[in-house]
């Protein structure tokens, strides 16, 4: 599989023709959109925008805790009742 090509584009040229480049985001490419020449925006593929996502929570969750177990936890320190 080929690499993904990234576009760069003004938010003019993208407002003119959304329909070319939103063909090239279906069709695995990504797009970068600019204004002033300062990046605004990128429109990518879902599945690289869910593949960035997975990325970026990497190291913040911990695998060895059990949702279930936290969340009882956390419900049973912020409703305690004490005597």
């Amino acid at each position: 599989m080929m690499d993904a090509a990234i576009t760069t584009v003004s938010s003019t040229e993208m407002q003119n023709n959304f329909g070319r480049y939103l063909s090239l985001v279906q069709g695995g490419n990504e797009v970068v959109v600019t204004r002033n020449g300062k990046e605004i925006g990128r429109f990518v593929p879902r599945a690289a925008a869910v593949s960035y996502l997975t990325d970026s929570l990497t190291g913040i969750l911990k695998t060895d805790h059990d949702i279930d177990n936290v969340r009882e936890e956390k419900l049973r320190e912020k409703y305690e009742v004490t005597d």
